[in-house]
């Protein structure tokens, strides 16, 4: 299989988790179901369960109405092996805003919960904090599953069979480092082939990657890489605010940085960036870590 064809196979692989199926059950809610990706740990990735919820909710809105904010918590471990049931609740629908609150559930139970908002396009007053200066481009980055030696082959071959093309300005975290210890950190980030123009995808494939490395910025701080042997990290809440469209098979600039990490809980924000500039999206999640003391 060619380079071009494995692209193109691990998008269409995100894009068959995406396309929900709608069933004929009917509660107060409206019901979604869907699939996982196979993931090593057997539990399913939460920037999937994320794009999902969303779609569920955009399901039940006009093609104009975008999401601009959501704030969803996890509360289960989800089982990668196994359907997702998807409830979408109608809360409100108003003259410019809508809200849904949306869970996901597996085997009876909410796994994820989330609520969204959702605007008609408005005008307004306007500005965005600049993107970081400085930053090299991701043409000068070598993909991260080509830049770290010594990284077993099962990882390897998760980061390359991923979707999405990351390329981490500094070290990746997979194995120790010399990098500073500092609470911040830049990726670029691509889909590895091109999705259709549908905005609505392209905000849920968003989605999907602001879940990816936003945590590091946390464990950069500690000189922790995601190999310490028995390290815990487990994403507890995530809330991401849409401000601007953008194009997730485009490079998109991740700026990350943590200001705040105690208690066995630390949290990390985000905002990302076109190549040109533009503030798309802002991102906040809060993990457990737990960090073994004899380290």
């Amino acid at each position: 299989m060619s380079a071009d064809e494995h692209a193109i196979q691990t998008v269409e692989r995100l894009l068959d988790v995406l396309d929900l199926d709608a069933t004929q059950a009917r509660t107060t809610e409206d019901i979604f179901t869907g699939s996982s990706h196979p993931m090593p740990s057997g539990r399913i990735y939460g920037g999937q369960v994320l794009a999902q919820t969303l779609v569920a909710a955009e399901r039940t809105l006009p093609e104009d109405r975008a999401v601009h904010s959501m704030h969803g918590y996890f509360l289960r471990p989800g089982d990668a092996s196994q359907g997702i049931t998807i409830a979408v609740d109608r809360i409100h629908d108003g003259r410019s805003f809508s809200t849904r609150r949306t869970q996901a559930y597996q085997n009876g139970v909410p796994i994820f919960s989330m609520i969204a908002s959702f605007q008609d396009a408005d005008p307004g007053v306007e500005h965005a904090e600049p993107m970081p200066s400085g930053i090299p481009v991701p043409e000068e980055l070598v993909p991260d599953e080509d830049r770290v030696p010594g990284l077993a082959g099962g990882a390897r071959r998760m980061l390359s069979d991923r979707a999405a093309d990351i390329r981490h300005v500094d070290s990746p975290l997979y194995l120790p480092n010399d990098d500073a210890r500092v609470p911040r950190q830049a990726v670029w980030m691509r889909l590895r082939a091109p999705l259709p123009g549908d905005q609505r995808l392209h905000r849920a494939a968003l989605a999907y990657l602001s879940d990816m490395t936003i945590q590091e910025s946390i464990l950069r701080a500690h000189g922790v890489s995601w190999s310490l042997p028995g390290l815990k990290v487990a994403s507890l809440d995530h809330a991401m605010w849409w401000h601007r469209p953008a194009r997730v098979d485009e490079w998109l600039l991740y700026v990350q940085e943590s200001p705040s990490a105690r208690g066995g809980r630390g949290l990390a924000t985000g905002r990302v960036y076109t190549r040109e500039g533009t503030l798309v999206a802002s991102v906040a999640q809060e993990i457990m870590i737990r960090v073994p003391a004899d380290r």
